[in-house]
């Protein structure tokens, strides 16, 4: 139905900091904003931001967020007029988008055929084929018999991707490098893009050795206009899950801007796009960007995550852009009215522990301060005292920072996460520093496998220098001095403290007190410490034996692959458990015997808790 005013309503079916980005831009155009919540985020920043917000249900995403009864339901009590749905959860589900227009209420984003016809990647890329799109070898057939697959990844030659052909945003995708490996990785594939889509359907496709994840932003409205808004790098990933985005892409020339950008609108138009989309592509950098050696992935139909980077150099606010189309109104700007002005990097922040593998972190964000830097910007969801919930992704904040050149937004996006305090809550700051400064990304020549490659080296947790734990010691200690500061030097005094709870003796000259009462953090290159004074500690609970293989975290065991009895090899798979949506393997930590099995496939389990116990084999 068409529409000649603007909208003057907004539900936002999302949390977290899209929502808040949404109600921002929507404010700001007089917009009224609606908020809905689960039980886990009744004080989270996106509800106290809108101007009305509404509980939909329980905590478990498929209880709330994913419920498109209740959002609509909310909508209906709420007199909305729109429903913006943000990315993930119901962004890309066309029944949903369905059901908001027959509800006779507005739907931010692409119309649902549009939807549909991208959602599945062998439709898509089988559309884009038509379209004059280039795409990458592969089979896109019905055929999902294990044996034809494995023939027919045989045929393309390794190494090939399994991609769910519903997946998205990681989920439902391996990488197998030789043929032995390929029925294990199809049978996980399959299992967790059945749980994760309800699709277990399957493409695969060749692996480019050396790929660039390049992008193009496409929007388009109801007058038949589309236009791109220039492309991004989002190569550095990890686990294929993006880790840090910038435009524009670093090594793009002209020739391949044009030719990319213009198979990205090609791509848009044919399937009648409206609204903000993404058409991703492969490139195969190792000859640098060619227009020739660029194909398409997929398609998304809604908002990416990495869109601030496209609005620092455009100059352009995306949503303002959605709310206006959705309203009936041409785009805000032609294609030549569009130009890139200098360089944009943005960071994912995320509550987790790249010491312990990358697992999430969460809990009270007691202490919780963004670096601050010229052009810099902070998107984020959460606030100080606020709760990191297991139940969603573990997302602090996207970090952004602008510059007239790649090197200087480069250094911008360092000195803000430097500056970045989180605690008690661990985070990928410090991670997320090593990767910026890695000299691959510097040069601008990344490609997806870095991390997969170099990524346990910059997990590894940074020292911190005598220069910060000095200063942190006389925040600490008041009215001493820290002799040109060295551990364990001969000192007139030694004061005794816990460095996140490692014992350690600091040399102390002057006249500061022996036993202070308080604690402080070290902050240096994102990571974050606590130093405080040495007590006696307290029996603080049994200590668990080197056999027991208890829960990283909470979340829901998916599989068991032993069974009590049973003797088990160093590094066996045990099980695999699932949380904060990704799969977690547990493997045994050296030759044994089962001798105790808690774990229970479908059973949800909490942090710590004893899954299975196994005895070492005897020399």
């Amino acid at each position: 139905m068409a529409r000649n005013r603007m909208i003057g309503s907004l539900l936002i079916a999302n949390r977290g900091e899209i929502a808040c980005r949404i109600i921002r831009t929507a404010r700001r155009m007089g917009i009224r904003t609606i908020a809905v919540y689960s039980d886990a985020d009744a004080q989270a920043l996106h509800v106290r931001s809108a101007d009305e917000a509404v509980s939909i249900g329980p905590s478990p995403p498929r209880e709330s967020y994913l419920a498109g009864d209740k959002i609509l339901a909310a909508a209906k009590q709420t007199g909305a007029e729109a429903i913006h749905p943000g990315y993930g959860f119901l962004s890309e589900n066309a029944e949903f988008a369905q059901a908001v227009l027959d509800a006779g209420l507005v739907w931010v984003g692409p119309k649902p055929k549009s939807i549909t016809a991208t959602g599945l990647k062998d439709a898509a890329k089988k559309l884009m084929q038509d379209a004059g799109v280039p795409t990458t070898p592969g089979y896109l057939g019905e055929n999902q018999d294990p044996a034809h697959l494995a023939s027919e990844a045989g045929k393309i030659g390794y190494p090939v991707l399994i991609k769910a052909v519903a997946g998205g945003g990681g989920k439902g995708m391996r990488l197998v490098e030789k043929a032995e490996d390929f029925s294990d990785a199809l049978a996980s594939c399959q299992r967790e893009a059945a749980s994760s889509f309800g699709n277990a359907h399957v493409l695969i496709e060749k692996y480019i050795v050396s790929p660039r994840h390049i992008e193009v932003q496409v929007f388009g409205d109801s007058h038949g206009n589309v236009v791109h808004l220039f492309e991004r790098d989002c190569s550095l990933q990890r686990r294929h899950q993006k880790v840090i985005e910038e435009a524009p892409a670093p090594g793009m020339d002209p020739v391949t801007r044009a030719a990319i950008c213009a198979a990205a609108v090609r791509a848009a138009k044919a399937v009648d796009y409206e609204g903000a989309g993404t058409i991703e592509f492969i490139a195969d950098g190792s000859e640098g960007l060619r227009a020739d050696h660029i194909w398409f992935m997929e398609m998304n139909t809604r908002l990416q995550v990495e869109h601030p980077v496209t609005e620092e150099i455009t100059g352009q606010d995306l949503v303002e852009w959605q709310l206006r189309v959705a309203s009936g109104e041409p785009l805000p700007k032609q294609q030549e009215d569009l130009s890139i002005n200098g360089w944009a990097v943005e960071a994912r922040l995320y509550a987790e522990d790249p010491g312990k593998g990358f697992l999430p972190s969460t809990g009270r964000l007691d202490v919780l301060r963004f670096g601050d830097a010229p052009g810099g910007r902070i998107d984020t969801g959460v606030y100080e005292q606020a709760e990191v919930s297991p139940f969603y992704d573990p997302m602090i904040a996207k970090v952004i920072a602008h510059g007239a050149t790649r090197d200087q937004a480069i250094a911008r996006l360092g000195d803000m996460l430097e500056g970045t305090a989180v605690y008690p809550v661990k985070t990928n700051a410090a991670f997320l520093v090593k990767a910026l400064a890695h000299p691959q990304f510097r040069a601008g020549t990344v490609e997806t496998g870095l991390i997969g490659r170099d990524g346990e080296a910059m997990a590894v947790p940074p020292i911190p220098s005598e220069a910060a734990l000095g200063k942190a010691t006389i925040q600490l200690v008041p009215n001493s001095a820290v002799p040109g500061f060295r551990l364990n030097a001969a000192p007139r005094r030694r004061a005794q403290f816990l460095l996140d709870g490692e014992a350690m003796e600091i040399a102390l000259t002057g006249h500061g007190v022996d036993h202070p009462a308080e604690s402080t953090l070290v902050t240096e290159k994102g990571q974050v410490w606590l130093l405080s004074p040495w007590r006696k500690q307290g029996t603080h609970g049994a200590v668990i034996g080197d056999g027991a293989i208890v829960a990283p975290m909470p979340g829901k065991i998916i599989a068991v692959d032993v069974r009590a009895g049973q003797n088990v090899t160093k590094g066996q798979k045990l099980l695999t458990l699932e949380a904060m949506k990704m799969e977690y393997t547990l493997t045994a930590p050296f030759d044994g015997t089962v001798t105790e099995l808690q774990a229970v496939t479908d059973a949800q389990v909490q942090v710590d808790a004893l899954l299975a116990k196994i005895a070492e084999k005897a020399a």
